[in-house]
């Protein structure tokens, strides 16, 4: 018998619903839900106003810069990126990046309007393998409803 918060969908996994009900918060991922590739197309892109941590070849993709000028003078090119607002921080210890966070916690590159991937095609590696391989709590999502 299903437990009434916490009810079964068709495949017995918990009705990500249920959860909805007691409220995600994306800071505490035991709220998230199990990750549907359809709750994508109706969600508020939660997972989109996470920190994202880039490295070169991921800066490479997004077309921000080329290997010749990131191999040539890193510390400019990073002077570079922040003055664009396109990073926030560079750590050389390990060579990563974070995005810069629009609007309080949105991603640089997504729209605020239409809440979609403005570079989908060319996105970070961190962003294609979450959350089924990357994240705090893999399998599962910070899924909120758009609002209507």
């Amino acid at each position: 018998m299903s437990s009434p918060t916490r009810p079964k969908s068709k495949s017995g996994q918990p009705d990500g619903r249920a959860v909805m009900a007691r409220g995600v918060n994306r800071d505490r991922p035991f709220t998230w839900v199990p990750y549907r590739l359809s709750n994508c197309a109706s969600c508020k892109a939660t997972c989109c106003t996470f920190p994202v941590e880039v490295s070169l070849p991921d800066l490479f993709r997004l077309g921000v810069t080329t290997e010749d000028e990131a191999s040539f003078d890193l510390p400019t090119l990073v002077k570079r990126l922040k003055k664009a607002g396109i990073i926030q921080k560079f750590t050389p210890k390990t060579g990563i990046f974070v995005l810069t966070q629009k609007n309080g916690d949105d991603c640089f590159y997504l729209d605020s309007k239409t809440r979609l991937c403005t570079v989908y095609e060319q996105r970070p590696k961190v962003c294609r393998g979450f959350p089924e391989t990357v994240g705090s709590r893999t399998g599962y999502c910070p899924y909120i409803p758009k609002s209507k």
